[in-house]
């Protein structure tokens, strides 16, 4: 998950951030940064402003349940030396709660050789656990998947403050960690047991394909999705037998941490996760400097840079960068369902959502009831920062974030683009909140045509057919998510195969293609290398080691044959092996 800001959803390097940190501290669009070499730096925090008065054609404000919780509340003192107990970090930092702009806890800082610390016990621990058998390995993810459900309020709680986002939202970040952790979970010992494969010579050379841990990784995770983005991709790592030197955003640590806290109770030995907490530019290159294997989402500039320090060690790199997600609806489409959709795949997360989409391309047949529809949804949202489900859409995570959604939108009315719903701040809920909003007559060179938002902000375009529709679509460096919607499946699908992202979701935004995790995710282009979920997302932090075993004779002259004897063996056998269609 990505973000506009670096977008890769995280500030992570540095800071951090669906698919999106400090790393380059903040160029991430939404998705937050997170990197290690400029890390988009931790969400600025806000003053608490005072309150002010609610337009009255704006959005309206979702009603706190009685007794509802406050940061206090939930963020307790106690509750942060719990959670930071082994960190590795000498200095002090904190984070803040983007719903308000106060501090919710202080938090240790890591230094470089901070960094340097926890690396060498990560190693230590990791060989250790390598030698526990997978399927002990793989029970240890199901605990957890089981402790995540049962103790889900805590966690909600703590996503919300850090994040801003609705609870709903939110609750995305559960399931994603519950259905990985099954997976992999059930899946593990079968993805990593040694494969047979047949030997140059058939019966006389045994084969076997072995999967080795790649030793330590390096994880670097944004802001945007803290608990899917942190455990979510460390499990199947954990599971292939690795350890994890993870650098959350310091803004969502607390989130991450207690992730880590519940993996230990299920059984993970607690040094085979470190968790690391500084600025990107600072810690973010440390990372990457000692790590085996990176894995890292966020924004596509700071994932150039992390591809860039990991080549240069010659290890393996997983990237899941920004997007710039487009929907389109074609004119057989169920407009009602294609409307409701959209507001789940452009809104999610106050669009701060690597996979979120933000070009809209209905056919021109239906393109103005699909908007009556979806405006009048949008403008319907309640917005919300209580601690309880109700409110369809939250917070912006930042000052980073506002001002880029701010300048999106501002520019583009500016230079002729129509505002449909939306387009303003709601300093009356929050400082960071912003409305839900809908541009319609973007084009170029509008900024928000052609660059990663990661907010709630949406552009409205119409085409004549499906080629243009494609054509407009793949018009794009990105690759990430796209969406079809259409009543006739076998139509969807054919469109879906001519799209350039790497997932593509039929009458769906984003979750299913996201959530089914046998499959892979992952982006082509800008977008991103390597993928998450399925075989590939485990066997990447794997290394395919081959152990072939020679039975009877040599490959070589032997039993008193000259070498013309054995060369015309040799050739007779491989013309054999060919007329039995061996592979």
């Amino acid at each position: 998950m990505t973000d506009p800001q670096d977008t890769a959803t995280s500030p992570t390097l540095g800071s951090a951030r669906v698919g999106g940190a400090p790393i380059a501290a903040a160029e991430a669009p939404a998705d937050a940064e997170a990197a290690t070499v400029e890390a988009p730096e931790a969400p600025e925090a806000p003053e608490a402003a005072a309150p002010t008065t609610a337009p009255a054609d704006g959005n309206p404000v979702a009603a706190s349940p009685a007794g509802t919780r406050t940061a206090a509340d939930v963020v307790t003192p106690e509750l942060a030396a719990r959670l930071t107990r082994g960190v590795v970090g000498r200095g002090r930092t904190a984070n803040h709660t983007p719903f308000t702009g106060e501090k919710l806890a202080d938090l240790p800082e890591s230094t470089p050789e901070d960094v340097a610390t926890a690396f060498e016990r990560a190693r230590a621990a990791q060989e250790r656990w390598a030698k526990v058998p997978v399927k002990q390995r793989a029970a240890v993810l199901l605990r957890f998947h089981d402790l995540v459900l049962r103790r889900q309020a805590e966690v909600l709680d703590l996503i919300q403050l850090e994040t801003g986002k609705a609870r709903l939202h939110a609750h995305e970040e559960v399931q994603a960690v519950a259905v990985a952790a099954r997976h992999y979970g059930r899946k593990a010992p079968a993805y990593l047991r040694p494969k047979g494969h047949t030997g140059v010579v058939p019966t006389l050379t045994k084969v076997t394909e072995l999967r080795q841990p790649r030793g330590v990784v390096g994880q670097i995770a944004p802001w945007n999705y803290p608990l899917e983005l942190s455990v979510g991709d460390a499990l199947p790592a954990f599971v292939a037998g690795n350890a994890v030197v993870m650098k959350p955003d310091t803004e969502t640590a607390l989130t991450a941490l207690w992730a880590r806290e519940q993996l230990i109770e299920a059984g993970l030995p607690e040094d085979v996760w470190q968790v690391v907490i500084g600025e990107g530019p600072v810690i973010g290159p440390a990372v990457v400097e000692h790590a085996d294997y990176v894995s890292f989402t966020g924004s596509t500039r700071t994932g150039r840079e992390v591809a860039q320090g990991a080549a240069a060690r010659l290890v393996g790199v997983s990237l899941e960068l920004g997007g710039k997600n487009a929907m389109l609806v074609l004119h057989d489409a169920d407009v009602e369902k294609a409307a409701s959709g959209a507001i789940r795949g452009c809104f999610s997360s106050a669009g701060q959502l690597c996979i979120s989409i933000e070009r809209l391309y209905v056919h021109e047949s239906i393109a103005d009831d699909f908007l009556q529809r979806f405006a009048a949804r949008t403008k319907a949202m309640r917005l919300g920062n209580a601690l309880a489900y109700g409110a369809d859409m939250g917070s912006l995570v930042g000052e980073r974030q506002l001002e880029a959604v701010t300048r999106h939108v501002e520019e583009a009315v500016a230079k002729g683009a129509e505002l449909v719903a939306g387009g303003r701040p709601r300093p009356d809920i929050g400082p960071l909140f912003y409305e839900p909003t809908i541009l319609d007559g973007v084009q170029a060179p509008m900024a928000v045509c052609g660059e990663e938002t990661f907010g709630p902000v949406v552009s409205i375009y119409r085409f004549r057919d499906e080629d243009e529709a494609v054509a407009l679509a793949n018009a794009t460096p990105y690759g990430l998510n796209s969406s079809v919607w259409t009543k006739d499946g076998r139509r969807g699908r054919a469109v879906a195969a001519r799209l350039r992202t790497g997932t593509v979701n039929v009458n769906e935004s984003y979750a299913a293609g996201y959530g089914s995790v046998q499959a892979p995710m992952g982006g082509m282009g800008d977008s991103g290398l390597g993928r998450r979920h399925g075989s590939e997302g485990i066997l990447k932090y794997t290394e395919a080691q081959t152990v072939a075993q020679q039975r009877l004779m040599p490959l070589a002259p032997s039993f008193g044959m000259t070498d013309e004897k054995y060369a015309q063996f040799m050739t007779r056998s491989l013309r054999v092996m060919k007329a039995f269609r061996l592979r």
